[in-house]
């Protein structure tokens, strides 16, 4: 599990416009990482508009921000798409990325065990480690709150 201060993990992200993103490669920006349980959701299509809505703030403080699902690049491009979303979109079909930052988690619903995505974000400084982590993430406000992060980090 990824905390604070750690380093982040050399994984490439499969981004929804067919290309590989390391993550190191993005070090000397910082970065929002967003992790989200699935596509076309209510809570995952709010949680989207919202960081698209502000990507212009973020882009004006430098950053980078790419929402991660288990869904797949088809499913991300129609999402975008179909939103008008500004932000990236990476896929984690194996959930190996969720895993390493500890957002595949096991969840219950109805009294059933199942496994599934940790609404997480994690803020990367320029240096390629963890300034920020949010976990069980509640949707309203929290763009806003990672912007703040963000700004504080300068």
């Amino acid at each position: 599990m990824i905390n604070e201060g750690d380093p982040v993990p050399n994984v490439k992200l499969a981004t929804d416009d067919g290309k590989q993103v390391a993550l190191t490669a993005l070090k000397g920006r910082p970065v929002v990482l967003y992790f989200y349980p699935r596509d076309d959701t209510p809570g995952c299509t709010t949680e989207a508009k919202d960081f698209s809505c502000m990507i212009g703030e973020f882009n004006k403080a430098g950053a980078d921000v790419i929402g991660i699902s288990p869904d797949n690049e088809k499913s991300h491009k129609k999402f975008r798409e179909k939103h008008a979303l500004e932000v990236k979109l990476a896929s984690d079909e194996d959930k190996s990325i969720a895993e390493a930052f500890g957002s595949w988690v096991e969840k219950s619903m109805y009294g059933k065990k199942y496994m599934g995505v940790d609404r997480s974000t994690f803020l990367i400084d320029t240096s390629g480690k963890v300034a920020k982590a949010w976990r069980k993430v509640k949707v309203t406000g929290h763009a806003d709150e990672v912007l703040a992060a963000l700004k504080a980090l300068k």
